[in-house]
Formats: C-alpha cells, structure tokens, sequence
C-alpha cells in the first residue's frame, strides 16, 4: 500500500466532501432520522460506491487516454463548472 498516495487522496476527497450536497443532504436526512447509524451507514456505503465508480472508470480511461490528457481535461472541467456556479448558470 501507497501510504502517501492513500492520505493525499483521503485528505483531498475529505476536503472537497465538506459543506457539499452530499454532506448537506446526509445532514437534512439526520435531523429526520431516529437511527444516525442507518444514516451514516448509508452515506458511508453511497461514498465508498461512488469512489469505486471514480478508481474504476479512471483505471479503465487511462488505458485509452494519456494521463497528462486526463489531468488538463479534469482542469478544465472543474474551471468550466466553477466559472458557470458563479454566473449562476448551474
């Protein structure tokens, strides 16, 4: 195991979770909910899936696409979805 590729992608992920939807929702269904551990286990289950989908689908991409590719084209999309957050247009 990669122990500083493990601790930058779980301080990365952590970071980027914090005050999302998803983080906001899993909030709203607790204050509704009389079993926090139903609630937890399902967020913590839905995480681990989407992070499954995400190592996947990039194992999968880079066999067909160069990594430097991927990288600019993740960029721009992240630049793209934040410019059109601001404007109000998402």
């Amino acid at each position: 195991m990669e122990w500083k590729t493990m601790l930058t992608t779980f301080g990365l992920v952590f970071l980027a979770e914090l005050g999302d939807k998803t983080q906001l929702a899993t909030m709203l269904i607790a204050t509704q909910s009389k079993s926090l551990l139903s609630v937890f286990l399902g967020s913590a289950t839905a995480l681990v899936f989407s992070a499954a989908v995400g190592v996947l689908l990039g194992a999968a991409l880079t066999r067909y696409i160069p990594t430097n590719y991927l990288q600019s084209g993740a960029g721009v999309a992240f630049v793209a979805i934040g410019l059109l957050l601001i404007f109000g247009k998402m």
